[in-house]
């Protein structure tokens, strides 16, 4: 009985695409942060260069 459910179990493959899903999801995921992580820096430049050009122009109107 235990050898005949052990078999059963070990030749059981409907788990196997949902471990593929999840290793599938997995990579997607870490593209996504790689992603938004790029995007994150792009946009704390553009931010910085506006920041360090409304300044200049603030020093420039009040003549400091």
């Amino acid at each position: 009985m235990k050898n005949k459910l052990l078999i059963n179990l070990i030749r059981d493959e409907r788990g196997t695409s949902a471990v593929e899903m999840g290793l599938i999801v997995g990579l997607v995921v870490i593209a996504m942060f790689s992603a938004l992580q790029r995007f994150a820096d792009a946009n704390m430049e553009v931010w910085t260069t506006v920041n360090t050009k409304v300044a200049a122009s603030n020093e420039a109107a009040t003549g400091g």
